[in-house]
């Protein structure tokens, strides 16, 4: 949460001439319901069920960008879809900056909590790993404007062997 997965994919959707997709923002338009209601309504597994298929479906896409919710690498199908869907980038952001970008963003449901920090902390201890796992490439977001993290991944991109 708050690495730029959103602003930077686009950015670099833009710089590659593809459509760019977030899986929240779709299931969002699919349903007609913001994320917090759905939680809220079904709680994080039925969230967590929609956002698989949706996974599914937008990795099954020819040349798209794609930005996942920040718990999308929870679910072992998830990974694996997005690691046979094309290249990907994990963009790492520090706790600290993670808590400076989401502080006012109401639209998180896990960090509806007393203590963000420490729910940003223990998410990144559970889900750091598993980002690595399928990573192509990690880039870290701390302190770098957007356009630069998109330069950076383009020139990282380039280097990587074919698959």
């Amino acid at each position: 949460m708050g690495a730029g997965k959103s602003t930077i994919g686009r950015l670099l959707a833009k710089e590659l001439r593809l459509p760019f997709k977030d899986s929240d923002k779709e299931i969002e338009l699919r349903t007609g319901a913001n994320i917090p209601w759905i939680f809220d309504k079904e709680g994080e597994p039925g969230f967590r069920d929609r956002e698989q298929a949706m996974i599914a479906e937008l990795c099954g896409c020819d040349g798209v960008v794609l930005a996942t919710g920040g718990g999308a690498v929870m679910r072992e199908a998830n990974r694996r879809a997005l690691h046979a869907g094309g290249r990907v980038v994990y963009l790492h952001a520090s706790v600290e900056q993670q808590v400076g970008r989401t502080s006012r963003d109401r639209n998180r449901p896990l960090l509806r909590t007393a203590d963000p920090a420490k729910t940003l902390r223990d998410l990144l201890a559970i889900r750091d790993p598993l980002y690595r796992e399928i990573a192509d490439l990690v880039v870290e977001t701390d302190e770098r404007p957007p356009r630069m993290v998109v330069l950076d991944i383009l020139e990282r991109l380039q280097q990587l062997p074919p698959r």
